[in-house]
């Protein structure tokens, strides 16, 4: 117990960053287990989508929407997501949603705003699109 004592008097900036790297991980993953929203990869999307009727919503911009999308996409901006503005995805509430961007980082938020307004079944594609083309899985150009 005496050498952590020295260790810390020490290396007090070195002790700071490892307590604030801890508390930063313990809320990570504290959040993400509290979080309706789950993230999920491209093999479980895939199995959403073919056997439960997933929708895929993708928040890219139209013109990156068409040049490649996943097939059945249904494109809408977040700002229209916050707004309320889901068109016709409000008649898919039951059903699992997969919230797609270009990267996977900027989909949860959005994602929560679905959930929030009563979707039951919300997830992220971890990665997003970059990550499953990366995988040669299929997209579709145009509309």
């Amino acid at each position: 117990m005496q050498e952590i004592m020295q260790f810390v008097s020490r290396n007090p900036i070195l002790c700071i960053a490892w307590v604030a790297l801890l508390a930063a991980v313990l809320f990570t993953t504290f959040k993400g287990l509290m979080s309706k929203v789950k993230v999920i990869t491209r093999g479980e999307a895939t199995r959403l989508i073919n056997k439960e009727d997933a929708v895929v919503v993708d928040l890219r911009q139209r013109d990156d929407f068409r040049k490649g999308h996943i097939a059945g996409s249904v494109n809408l901006l977040p700002t229209e997501i916050k707004a309320n503005n889901v068109g016709e995805l409000e008649k898919h509430k039951s059903q699992p949603i997969i919230v797609v961007d270009g990267s996977g980082l900027q989909a949860q938020s959005p994602a929560s705003d679905l959930a929030k307004a009563g979707f039951e079944q919300v997830y992220v594609l971890k990665e997003g699109i970059s990550g499953w083309s990366g995988e040669n899985l299929p997209l579709v150009k145009g509309k």
